[in-house]
C-alpha cells in the first residue's frame, strides 16, 4: 500500500471530549449500578473507578490517537484530541468518585444515575445542537443505550453474586 500524499486534515469536531465524556459516563454509571448489586465497601468501587479513569483511560486515549494518525489527521490536531479525551474522561470520572467518596450507600446508586444521565443528556443535546439534528431525538438514544449498559451491568454483577463463590 503506498503512502498518502493527502495534506493532513483538520478536525473541528469536539471528538476527544464527546468520547472520553461518555465513557466516562457510561462507564461509571455501570460500575456503580454493578457493584450496588452486592454489599461491596466503597474502597473497592472507588479503586475500580480510578482504574478505569487512568488505565483503560491512557488506553482508549492511545486508540483514538492512533486512528487518527491513520486517518491522517494533522499532529497537533490529533494530539489535542488525544489530549482532551483523556482529560475529559479523567475528570467526569473524578466527579463520580466524588460522589462515591460523599454519599451514603443507600443513596449512591441512584444520585450515580442521575448525575450520568444529565450529564450524558446535556452532552448529547450540544453535539445534537452542533451537527444541526434532532436535540430531543439524540438525547432519548442516547439515554437510551446509557439505561441497557446500567442494566446489563445490574443483572451481570447479581449474576456473578448468585453463581460465583
Amino acid at each position: 500500500m503506498e503512502p498518502s500524499h493527502e495534506p493532513p486534515r483538520r478536525r473541528t469536531h469536539p471528538t476527544g471530549f464527546s468520547f472520553g465524556g461518555t465513557a466516562a459516563i457510561v462507564t461509571s454509571m455501570g460500575v456503580i449500578v454493578g457493584f450496588s448489586a452486592s454489599t461491596v465497601a466503597k474502597g473497592p468501587i472507588v479503586s475500580s473507578l480510578l482504574i478505569v479513569a487512568l488505565a483503560d483511560n491512557i488506553s482508549d486515549s492511545l486508540s483514538i490517537h492512533l486512528y487518527q494518525e491513520s486517518e491522517n489527521l494533522d499532529g497537533r490536531a490529533a494530539f489535542r484530541a488525544t489530549l482532551t479525551n483523556f482529560v475529559a474522561r479523567l475528570v467526569v470520572s473524578l466527579s463520580f468518585v466524588a460522589l462515591v467518596l460523599v454519599l451514603p450507600r443507600s443513596l449512591l446508586a441512584g444520585v450515580s444515575l442521575g448525575w450520568g444521565m444529565l450529564l450524558l443528556g446535556v452532552l448529547s443535546h450540544i453535539l445534537a445542537r452542533a451537527r444541526k439534528v434532532s436535540a430531543w431525538r439524540e438525547v432519548a438514544k442516547h439515554l437510551l443505550i446509557a439505561a441497557i449498559v446500567v442494566v446489563v451491568s445490574r443483572v451481570s454483577a447479581a449474576l456473578i453474586l448468585a453463581y460465583v463463590p
